[in-house]
């Protein structure tokens, strides 16, 4: 048997950064400075993101002494410059999304050497909405910078087969076929995995057994849709198909974040975009698109590329629906299905 190669370096990890100036206070005491440190920024400042903002991938890798350098194949900075976190900043939309957005200091080499700060969010942010700061921390302890949130189901996870049996997502293997909403049997072609922190932008969410007719708790990532199917369409909604993300469904009771301790994540991948049975609820699949693909950790998305290259999936026909739009359906309920 071959003996892995200990010495070899860990795979790099991509990540989308922005120039903090992209990032910049409309209304405050820092009118028209770019995100800082946190020794740079007021609580109680409203931020947007520059509408010609354009996003940097950052290719990151981490050595055995924990120091993370630039990779090749970054837009930013030189294979080998160090990049460490500064801060960690909660923003909040006026609907109360919450956004964290981390610091990063990279340094250049040379004798010329020059410190850079960007800015990444753990959520997207959207141009033209106002986030307020409402928390900084200076110096975070070490986050895993490459763990970018994907669409993800928890351990234990009950998936429908084509059988109608109830199988945990850990013990599914590629080939086997997925009951799905709109395309039958289908069988699943790629299953990643990704350990996280259940932290702050990476706490799932609980969907406690019988919220949504569930019969067992069904934990997924924020970011995740679930799939609704209104009856009678809702006035100002255009299709009776609804995709929530599962963060906009939380009430604090029966539908909450959970944070602490790890959390192991899997993604299913089909030939198209599907919805599937989890624990009884239907939800969507992983959305394989080069948007979505270069928020995995590196590892991940190398093989989702190597397996399906070219693969653009269509998304799911339906809407999707945030805090706002689900204030539509409260006198219109809407149903799993």
């Amino acid at each position: 048997m071959t003996q892995p190669d200990l010495a070899a370096p860990a795979p790099p990890h991509a990540v989308q950064v922005f120039a903090t100036a992209d990032v910049y206070v409309t209304a405050g005491a820092n009118v028209g400075d770019g995100i800082g440190g946190a020794e740079d920024v007021c609580a109680g400042d409203v931020y947007q993101l520059d509408r010609a903002a354009a996003p940097m991938r950052l290719m990151l890798r981490g050595g055995e002494d924990g120091v993370q350098t630039v990779a090749p194949g970054s837009d930013v900075g030189a294979p080998g410059d160090p990049v460490t976190l500064s801060a960690r900043h909660t923003l909040m939309a006026a609907d109360g999304e919450r956004v964290e957005v981390l610091i990063l200091r990279h340094r250049g080499h040379g004798r010329t050497s020059t410190v850079t700060l960007y800015a990444l969010p753990l959520s997207p942010l959207a141009p033209r909405v106002d986030y307020t700061l409402i928390a900084s921390q200076a110096d975070p302890a070490e986050a895993r910078l490459h763990d970018l949130l994907c669409v993800s189901f928890a351990r234990g996870t009950r998936i429908t087969l084509a059988t109608g049996e109830q199988r945990a997502i850990e013990a599914l293997a590629p080939g086997d076929r997925v009951l799905t909403r709109d395309h039958g049997p289908q069988p699943v072609r790629w299953i990643g995995r990704a350990t996280l922190r259940a932290q702050g932008s990476f706490a799932p969410v609980v969907i406690a057994a019988g919220a949504m007719g569930n019969a067992g708790d069904l934990i997924v990532s924020p970011h995740h849709r679930i799939f609704l199917y209104q009856r009678d369409r809702a006035p100002g909604l255009p299709t009776s198909e609804i995709l929530v993300q599962a963060k906009h469904l939380a009430d604090g009771e029966t539908i909450f974040r959970r944070e602490g301790g790890v959390v192991d994540y899997f993604s299913l991948v089909f030939d198209r975009h599907e919805i599937v049975y989890a624990e009884g609820i239907p939800a969507e699949s992983l959305l394989v698109t080069e948007a979505t693909v270069t928020r995995l950790p590196e590892e991940m998305a190398a093989e989702v590329r190597a397996r399906f290259p070219g693969l653009a999936q269509v998304p799911h026909f339906g809407t999707e629906a945030g805090r706002e739009a689900l204030a539509l359906l409260r006198p219109h309920p809407a149903r799993s299905r």
